[in-house]
């Protein structure tokens, strides 16, 4: 537990029906008592019960708001402590006075995450459903929201502790076998203990082997509009979008700059990038939107890469496929509502590895077999909903680091070397597994991670 008493406004900032201030710590039932006058008289605040009535300022007794008030008393609240929260009406000018009144009664202004943070340190999450609180409102597309829930339901944290329980079986048998070498007991048969490390393994690696997925539901897709100028890139953007989000006009070079747009499709979010047509120029403006164009193009998941179906195939098209190579491409033939000078299968032989879409941005068609394609390839429709996937950075190094200590232990165990070494190893695949669900995170580790959190969560 803590020793000080934190407050904060939990709510997003911006004027709204009701707006939530929390508080935690052993002071808050007194500042409830100093600062809510209850409608109706109570002896007692009962525990998780809601009370109507108006909160005051501490020093004047003026009413500053009229307002519903729940304590939460410890261990039974979010972060383990005694926890008062008080639903105001979502004026901010309401909210900042009420949080005035409440530091003034004793509180102090909470750090980022801190609410979060004390409910990890006093045990009621572990560090992996810690970071899904934070997941789980950034979450930018419904299947990342499905995994930061499940995140923080322990689900994940559930299959971490299975293939650590296996490696703690494991290391029990080698251990004994280090302890009682000179004794005269019977010692349990090693060849059970092998298979069970080998099975964890499995189980490991099969967790590790959803990250990229993960990583896409967590962060989302991004998909770079690239091609000459004038061929109808920013029609094709605003296709996407639903809605008019780029200029459009006849001549070259409109779009200096980049446009960006986030479209949920089949439950991912997809960055849109519509970028500079990309050719040779003497404009000191158009050459570095160009160069932007490329930068990005560089870095995206998927290029969609637009051809003049009506003008046909170029040799500056062709180099703009030669500059992406080796990145995952869509080549988009437009204006299919005109005479088409490009065959599609032409272009399907000259890059096999990507898909060739015929469409008209100007009348809507083969759009919706563009965004199959894009959802479809990076988990759109994906049978597989149900199932965690891991989603953070940290734990895939951790659980990877993990699994590369508990893989050399088999090989030891394997070619019959002394138990001190696959023990060894399996000590440095508990450590890098504790990493995840933060059995020892050191402060450093943990000052990282809730310092991305909003405050008053």
């Amino acid at each position: 537990m803590r020793e000080d008493t934190i407050a904060a406004i939990a709510t997003p900032a911006g004027a709204g029906g009701i707006g939530v201030l929390r508080v935690s710590g052993d002071r808050s039932e007194d500042i409830c008592r100093r600062l809510f006058r209850p409608r109706n008289t109570i002896a007692r605040l009962e525990t998780h019960h809601l009370y109507h009535g108006d909160i005051i300022d501490g020093e004047t007794g003026h009413v500053l708001d009229e307002v519903l008030v729940a304590l939460m008393r410890g261990p039974r609240s979010y972060t383990g402590e005694d926890v008062l929260e008080i639903s105001c009406h979502g004026n901010p000018l309401i909210l900042q006075s009420v949080l005035d009144a409440v530091l003034q009664a004793g509180a102090r202004p909470a750090e980022p995450g801190e609410f979060t943070k004390r409910a990890f340190l006093n045990n009621r999450i572990d560090l992996a459903q810690a970071e899904a609180v934070a997941d789980l409102v950034t979450a930018r597309s419904e299947r990342g929201l499905h995994q930061a829930l499940f995140a923080l339901k322990g689900r994940l944290s559930d299959e971490i502790r299975a293939v650590r329980a296996s490696f703690v079986e494991v290391l029990t048998f080698l251990e004994t076998s280090i302890d009682f070498t000179d004794e005269d007991i019977v010692l349990p048969d090693s060849g059970h203990y092998l298979p069970v490390l080998r099975e964890a393994v499995l189980s490991g690696w099969n967790i590790l082997a959803t990250y990229d997925r993960g990583a896409l539901y967590r962060n989302g897709l991004t998909v770079v509009i690239a091609g000459r100028p004038n061929v109808g890139k920013s029609s094709l953007l605003n296709r996407l979008a639903g809605e008019k989000r780029a200029i459009v006009t006849e001549i070259p070079g409109t779009t200096r700059d980049l446009i960006e747009v986030d479209v949920d499709m089949s439950g991912l979010s997809v960055r849109f990038i519509d970028t500079a047509g990309i050719r040779e120029s003497d404009q000191e403006i158009e050459r570095e939107g160009v160069r932007i164009a490329r930068t990005r193009a560089a870095e995206a998941d998927l290029v969609i890469i637009v051809i003049d179906g009506a003008e046909g195939f170029l040799e500056e098209d062709r180099r703009i496929m030669n500059e992406n190579c080796d990145k995952r491409m869509v080549l988009a033939v437009n204006k299919s509502d005109l005479p088409l000078k490009v065959d599609p299968g032409e272009l399907a032989d000259l890059v096999p590895d990507a898909d060739v879409i015929v469409l008209s941005a100007k009348l809507n068609r083969g759009i919706d077999c563009l965004k199959e394609r894009v959802a479809g390839e990076w988990g759109g429709g994906d049978k597989n909903d149900g199932d965690v996937v891991l989603t953070n950075l940290r734990h895939r190094e951790a659980l990877r680091e993990a699994l590369e200590s508990a893989e050399r232990a088999a090989q030891s165990m394997e070619t019959g070397e002394s138990p001190e070494l696959p023990a060894f190893e399996l000590q440095e695949a508990l450590r890098s597994l504790a990493l995840v669900t933060g059995e020892n995170a050191g402060d450093d580790v943990l000052d990282l991670i809730f310092s991305r959190f909003c405050i008053g969560k």
